[in-house]
């Protein structure tokens, strides 16, 4: 097995979880949040998204989706066009809300499609290849596409997290 079939593995993987915690779920359940100052199920697969489309599109060289497809349109949120998530206070995450999961994992999976396209063309040399010098050591291909899946792990683990509360308060 090859770096990169890995890498496709692990990537395929978040979307399969995307969609096992957003399938399913009212507006009132995406957009909920637990308890003050946490996140919403809504919010935190946005986030991944929008943190995995502006990564690899950055690292790749390629138009994000959440602009290139009009995505920023289609979601409507008060927010910057490039806002990832990244540091939200309470009052931007509350900004994160969905009528439908549906647009969640469009979303997810237009990014995948374009992240799965990239993943394929990889070489063992690409991993090599530095994309972000503002950190030391420099940051390659290898280790931003590791990052990325990880933080998106975390985050879809978090997901699943979020909709089993749900679920057990309504139980």
């Amino acid at each position: 097995m090859h770096a990169k079939d890995i890498l496709i593995d692990g990537y395929r993987r978040i979307q399969e979880e995307v969609h096992v915690a957003v399938e399913g779920l009212d507006p009132d359940d995406l957009n909920a949040r637990p308890a003050d100052g946490s996140n919403s199920l809504a919010w935190l697969v946005w986030h991944l998204t929008r943190v995995q489309d502006d990564h690899l599109a950055d690292a790749f060289g390629l138009d994000q989706v959440w602009l290139a497809q009009d995505w920023e349109k289609r979601f409507g949120l008060d927010l910057p066009r490039q806002d990832t998530g990244y540091g939200h206070s309470d009052a931007k995450v509350a900004k994160v809300r969905v009528s439908d999961g549906g647009l969640l994992t469009g979303y997810h999976d237009a990014v995948h499609a374009q992240s799965l396209e990239a993943l394929r063309a990889l070489t063992a040399a690409d991993l090599e290849r530095v994309v972000d010098e503002r950190w030391d050591p420099p940051v390659t291909l290898g280790v931003r596409l590791v990052s990325v899946l990880s933080d998106d792990l975390q985050h879809v683990g978090q997901a699943a997290y979020v909709r089993g509360l749900l679920q057990s308060a309504a139980a």
